[in-house]
């Protein structure tokens, strides 16, 4: 399947605080459902000032996209999975009597032959309506959620988004923004990543692209090879070749003013595994910033210790070890073909943007970004 690049919108919180210390008014709650090609989540949250409090949260791997490269179609399997997961998610937004929620799907959801149909039997069983959203949407969301994490010496930036169907690159110059205001300008990319011209410098997404590749449908790819070191280089390989024409690739980048940021389970657990984590712990990974060395070391680790190694390794978690190693492979040519060696992690993205662009739009934030 050819990369895409079409055209769409959302914004995000600048942090997100757990837990509510009230009981909110069931009109202050907010629902945000991300059912990708291999998990499920929801937030249910509290706009508080111009942030957000979490209130519930949900998150199950389904394996939506299983079997669907060769397919092309959602198995029964994978959509009695996924509407287990999807009742779930109705019962605590109905416990929470929530009014304000967007529920979208992506990349499985995108390209499945049945998805019209599995999205109105989810409608028929659960009375929830899943929106399929396009890449360019998925994009900006994650760009806009990691915004607070982009540091005011970026000259550069690449943001990263590692899904289970698709994997969005999004290049963007920030030479033209006054320092201080560089987070704030890749918020307002909320609006499109064409900016009308107005009274703030822009930032100028120079290249963007969705690759049809991520976690589940790369490991599907070469699901047939069977040793660990040559299946783990024919990864790399292939998902290199699919960036042949994203354009600043093409080019030779400075390495000063340069900035990888990196979302997505992968990059969150080879953070988690890199400090030693026994229990998974979001302040801690969030914001961490690790160099190519780092990287690969925790990588070399997981060869290491093979498939049976790293179903026991409690800090890659049951539901991600099969699809470690196909996101280890994205995530290291990613930081092979670029000139920083260093990567900003970022434990946010779909589900976050959502609750802000929905609250933004209500007028409940206050100072919101734009």
């Amino acid at each position: 399947m050819t990369p895409k690049r079409p055209n769409g919108a959302g914004a995000f919180p600048i942090s997100v605080e757990h837990p509510v210390p009230t009981p909110p008014y069931p009109s202050r709650l907010y629902a945000a459902l991300d059912l990708g090609t291999n998990s499920c989540r929801m937030l249910i949250a509290q706009p508080k000032g111009s942030q957000f409090h979490v209130v519930d949260s949900f998150s199950r791997s389904v394996q939506l996209g299983q079997g669907l490269e060769q397919t092309g179609k959602l198995s029964r399997a994978s959509m009695a999975r996924t509407l287990n997961a999807m009742r779930v998610c109705r019962l605590k937004l109905q416990r929470h009597n929530v009014k304000n929620m967007r529920l979208i799907a992506t990349e499985a959801c995108r390209r499945a032959r049945n998805s019209h149909y599995f999205i109105q039997q989810v409608k028929r069983e659960t009375g929830l309506m899943l929106e399929i959203i396009e890449p360019e949407e998925e994009a900006r969301l994650a760009v806009i959620s990691c915004a607070p994490l982009v540091s005011t010496k970026t000259d550069q930036l690449l943001v990263v988004d590692i899904g289970g169907g698709s994997t969005e690159l999004v290049w963007i110059d920030l030479t033209d923004v006054p320092s201080h205001e560089r987070p704030r300008a890749i918020m307002r990319l909320h609006s499109g990543f064409s900016q009308a011209p107005g009274p703030f410098a822009a930032a100028k997404v120079v290249d963007w692209i969705s690759v049809p590749l991520g976690v589940a449908t790369l490991h599907d790819q070469f699901a047939d090879v069977e040793d660990d070191s040559a299946r783990f280089a024919l990864m790399s390989w292939f998902f290199e070749e699919s960036l042949e024409k994203f354009a600043p690739s093409a080019q030779e980048q400075l390495r000063e003013g340069f900035q990888i940021v990196g979302t997505s389970g992968t990059v969150t657990a080879v953070a988690a595994s890199h400090l030693g984590l026994r229990r998974y712990d979001r302040t801690k990974v969030d914001g961490l910033c690790m160099t190519s060395d780092q990287i690969d070391t925790v990588i070399q680790g997981y060869l290491r210790q093979g498939e049976a190694g790293r179903k026991a390794d409690t800090r890659i978690g049951k539901d991600r070890q099969a699809l470690i190693m196909s996101g280890a492979a994205i995530l290291q040519t990613l930081m092979r073909l670029w000139p920083t060696d260093r990567l900003s992690v970022a434990d946010r993205g779909l589900r976050e943007g959502l609750l802000y662009q929905q609250m933004s739009a209500h007028g409940v934030l206050d100072d919101a970004p734009y």
